[in-house]
């Protein structure tokens, strides 16, 4: 393997804790900012439940805060929700020096763009975790099945980038692809979430099982993903004919999940409905496209959102 590096992951909550863990386990020096829970982080270290075995770990170092920031780091990973409030890239920018790549393990369609622009000569990789991992406790972690990991440039290749961490993260145990297109492969992802993670919300935090088993309920999620494909098409990203049937068939096979904004909601914290649904109805609404399933269910998150009128 290459030579091990050094690595900082901002969000280290289930994600981003579960893939520091595996580069921890390929050798890199890998630290955290855990704003809310440095002081457990530096004392526990991340237990985890997994089916790759022990993988808990004691990061290198705990920071709180951008006040302890250095940017001496090979590769920064931003691992947070994305949501409309939080400024990803003042997030970043404290921790980016001018020979750091910047990983994007978050969910969504259209993110990048603002990362790009204002770190426009860093290396950019946009990542797709496909994995069910929950964090129960401030430093336990549960990690219940796959963790699968798309990388790929943005928006350009970055190769030389891309592989050191795809073949770290294959060390730690996981399969890690190069995507030729990452653009592409988020909208294939987008057929899984954009149905079942905003459904989710709107089921009082259902899981996968109950969502698909309830009456009338595969055929919903089945007609969601039959819009969210369109408008992948639309975008000039056409997905193969047998994607939802795939995406039905591994969500069957899987132990019965509550995804992570269903965990979200039921807790009270804030989802990333607009990453994941809203720029999806954007998106069908630029091109003139009628997502009507999709835009009902958005109309209804934003409603839900809305402080109480008294």
């Amino acid at each position: 393997m290459a030579q091990a590096k050094t690595a900082l992951i901002i969000g280290a909550g289930a994600i981003g804790s579960f893939y520091g863990a595996l580069l921890y386990k390929a050798g890199w020096q890998v630290s955290v900012v855990a704003r809310s829970h440095a002081s457990i982080v530096q004392q526990e270290g991340y237990k985890f439940e997994s089916p790759l075995g022990d993988i808990s770990w004691q990061p290198h170092k705990v920071y709180r805060d951008a006040s302890e920031a250095v940017n001496t780091f090979d590769y920064v990973l931003l691992c947070t929700k994305v949501l409309p409030q939080l400024d990803r890239v003042k997030l970043l920018a404290p921790w980016v020096g001018p020979n750091t790549v910047i990983a994007l393990i978050q969910n969504g369609i259209d993110i990048e763009a603002p990362i790009a622009n204002a770190f426009p000569n860093n290396p950019l990789l946009s990542c797709i975790a496909f994995i069910a991992v929950t964090r129960v406790a401030p430093s336990k972690v549960v990690h219940k099945a796959f963790g699968h990991l798309k990388i790929g440039g943005y928006p350009i290749n970055y190769q030389q980038a891309a592989e050191p961490f795809a073949e770290a993260l294959i060390a730690g145990g996981i399969k890690a692809d190069i995507a030729d297109d990452i653009v592409a492969e988020r909208w294939l992802k987008c057929v899984w979430n954009t149905p079942f993670n905003p459904a989710s919300v709107l089921a009082n935090g259902a899981d996968t099982l109950q969502m698909l088993d309830a009456p009338g309920g595969e055929a919903f999620i089945r007609a969601l993903m039959a819009e969210v494909v369109a408008v992948a098409k639309a975008e000039g990203h056409a997905l193969p004919e047998a994607v939802i049937d795939k995406n039905i068939e591994s969500t069957r096979a899987m132990p019965a999940y509550r995804n992570s904004m269903a965990i979200d909601y039921l807790n009270g914290r804030d989802t990333e409905t607009a990453a994941i649904l809203g720029n999806v109805v954007a998106i069908a609404q630029r091109h003139r496209l009628a997502t009507p399933r999709l835009e009902a269910m958005w109309a209804l998150l934003q409603i839900r959102q809305e402080p109480a009128q008294v």
